[in-house]
């Protein structure tokens, strides 16, 4: 059996090089251009009436699973649920992950489940690969809305049903990108705790508090038309953010009665306002690059931007001088 699964992530590796220099050569970039970020949204006002203002969703996420891991929980709850927003072309950093800190099997007695979120891509034949994929490793979600940058709160959305539906015994759940290195020692030990009781209506992370650019030039550019206000409420950057597992189901329904942004962290910090629940700052959270060294790394949760090598360098290295002091 072994063997028959390392033939098969070969053939994987393989077919994925394969596949991202046909893509890059031969066939253009493909993208969601669309001027509406949500161009899939329309408001039904067929027998509309003031009694159901509040009851029906402006937001239904109407959505089917296309890749779906749904028994994940089913046999051990995990203490801690991981969800890692990725696009179809970052197998790289997808396995980079599975095989240093996303690993499920790093820490004996402490169920770990890690899950990949994605959307469809306009090519298809990135989605065939990324469904085998799937197939090798079942830690790959995939619903049918685009895979662009403007959906990447349809993404966490996605990532928050399906805690709430097929995981909500879970105690933590972590959203992170697939560019984070994360510090599980720190996370897990001095964090979480899981000697201690589970805490509940919990969010933490990295907090921003700021308001929205004007610019139409910024990749963070929000119309007046779209959000008005001149503050955001405060809101954990999407680069990594911890929260209780009851809170996945809370956002997820206050998110049916929310109108949508695409800046996913300042959404859910929307959804925290109208929940009554605020963001603890966490500075073990890092949504910048650091350059490494091991006192250093030893002493935050996240770091940004970090490449797949960079993530094998660094968890090898930490991994090797557990014994060494700072």
């Amino acid at each position: 059996m072994a063997s028959k699964v390392s033939c098969l992530y070969v053939l994987t590796v393989v077919c994925w090089a394969s596949a991202l220099w046909y893509l890059s050569v031969t066939r253009p970039t493909s993208s969601y251009t669309g001027s509406k970020p949500f161009s899939h949204l329309t408001v039904a006002r067929k027998n509309f009436t003031f009694g159901n203002i509040r009851t029906r969703p402006i937001n239904p996420h109407s959505f089917e699973f296309l890749i779906n891991e749904p028994s994940k929980c089913e046999k051990n709850i995990p203490f801690l649920v991981i969800l890692i927003s990725t696009t179809h072309k970052e197998f790289d950093a997808r396995q980079a992950i599975r095989e240093t800190w996303g690993d499920e099997n790093n820490f004996k007695g402490i169920k770990i489940a890690t899950l990949f979120l994605l959307g469809k891509n306009a090519d298809p034949v990135l989605n065939q690969m990324v469904e085998q994929e799937s197939q090798i490793f079942h830690d790959i979600i995939v619903e049918d809305f685009i895979d662009s940058y403007h959906n990447l709160t349809l993404k966490t959305l996605m990532g928050m049903r399906w805690v709430a539906t097929f995981c909500s015994k879970a105690k933590y759940v972590m959203k992170t990108d697939s560019d984070i290195f994360v510090n599980m020692d720190n996370l897990i030990y001095k964090l979480l705790k899981p000697s201690t009781k589970p805490r509940r209506r919990y969010f933490t992370g990295y907090v921003i508090n700021g308001g929205p650019i004007r610019d139409v030039r910024s990749k963070w550019y929000m119309p007046r038309d779209l959000y008005p206000d001149s503050n955001y409420p405060p809101f954990c950057s999407g680069t990594g953010y911890i929260f209780s597992a009851d809170v996945a189901e809370l956002i997820y329904k206050t998110s049916l009665h929310t109108r949508l942004l695409h800046l996913e962290d300042v959404y859910v910090g929307l959804c925290l306002r109208k929940l009554g629940i605020h963001p603890f700052q966490n500075s073990g959270f890092n949504h910048w690059k650091m350059a490494y060294s091991l006192c250093r790394y030893r002493r935050v949760i996240t770091v940004h931007q970090i490449s797949p090598e960079e993530m094998h360098r660094i968890w090898n290295d930490m991994s090797s001088k557990k014994h060494l002091r700072c």
